[in-house]
């Protein structure tokens, strides 16, 4: 028999069936994607859909872990496919323990950052620390800039997140060290008023809490508020102005939104009154809001 006879007997037979196996394993795997992205769009849909202006945090846990078990799914479907790949071009398995058990130790100390970051993305999706579309600020090792934005995508491995300017941030999960979540349960929208320190403090007062009560009324509004907004008062004393704070309850992720609305009625409440904020010179002049999670 000549080799090309041989190569032929070959192809009708090993070959054929090591096709079959890369194709059937291309196949499964395409189908186990679809099928997650069919539950993960289900999931959204039901989050999103009717009434519900947020993501309750099971839809947000339910679509982190069905990612995962994709991806854990499609990698199991490859790698028992090679080692039938394996078996049919007749390499014996066994005979690969040895020189994989050396690869492996190389491996091994290579590739610790990756198992890192593979223990560290289980216990944040087992533990429910955060998941898609919540709103989150992560400081990774090393130190510098927090990573801010609205969580896309968490596997075992990384979280990628999308910043207010668009910008794409992925995050290995090994490197992360402390994650501050602005959209869990609740959330609070802070806006600190600065006014001369000739204006009555009262009147200040008595004023933002008819802003409060007017933003509670709206109905545009009302659905982001868990109550009404509420004035602490005096926050800091300088020798120019005071600052008034004015916290508000409201849905998680909603804080932001709720604050630039509470901005621009202060602002307008301040003209009709006659009230003027200090001179944009100032350190402090500017009408500031800022929004921090609630924990219950």
């Amino acid at each position: 028999m000549t080799p090309f006879d041989t190569l032929l007997t070959w192809l009708a037979g090993r070959g054929l069936e090591i096709v079959l196996i890369v194709l059937g394993s291309v196949l499964l795997a395409r189908f186990v994607a679809w099928v997650g992205a069919k539950i993960t769009t289900r999931i959204d849909a039901r989050a999103t859909g009717g009434d519900a202006l947020v993501r309750s945090e099971a839809a947000k846990h339910r679509h982190s872990l069905t990612q995962v078990l994709t991806w854990t799914l499609v990698v199991l479907i490859y790698t028992i496919a090679a080692f039938f790949v394996l078996d049919r071009a007749g390499i014996p398995i066994g005979g690969l323990v040895a020189p994989a058990t050396v690869l492996g130790v190389g491996l091994g100390f290579g590739a610790q950052r990756i198992v890192g970051d593979v223990l560290a993305g289980f216990f944040i999706i087992t533990e429910r620390q955060y998941g898609f579309g919540d709103v989150v600020s992560i400081q990774v090792s090393g130190g510098g800039d927090e990573a801010q934005g609205t969580i896309e995508d968490v596997t075992l491995r990384i979280t990628r997140l999308r910043s207010s300017n668009g910008e794409v941030v992925t995050v290995p999960n090994g490197q992360i060290v402390k994650v501050t979540n602005l959209s869990r349960d609740w959330a609070r929208a802070v806006v600190d008023v600065p006014v001369p320190t000739t204006v009555d403090v009262n009147r200040v007062n008595e004023i933002l809490r008819e802003v409060g009560a007017e933003a509670f009324r709206d109905q545009r509004l009302r659905p982001l508020l868990l109550d009404p907004p509420s004035v602490m008062g005096v926050e800091t004393i300088d020798l120019e102005q005071v600052n008034v704070r004015m916290v508000a309850r409201t849905l998680p992720g909603k804080q932001f939104e709720v604050g630039r609305d509470l901005r621009a009625r202060v602002v307008l409440a301040f003209r009709r009154e006659g009230l003027n904020v200090p001179t944009p010179s100032a350190p402090a002049a500017e009408l500031s809001a800022t929004a921090r999670d609630g924990a219950r």
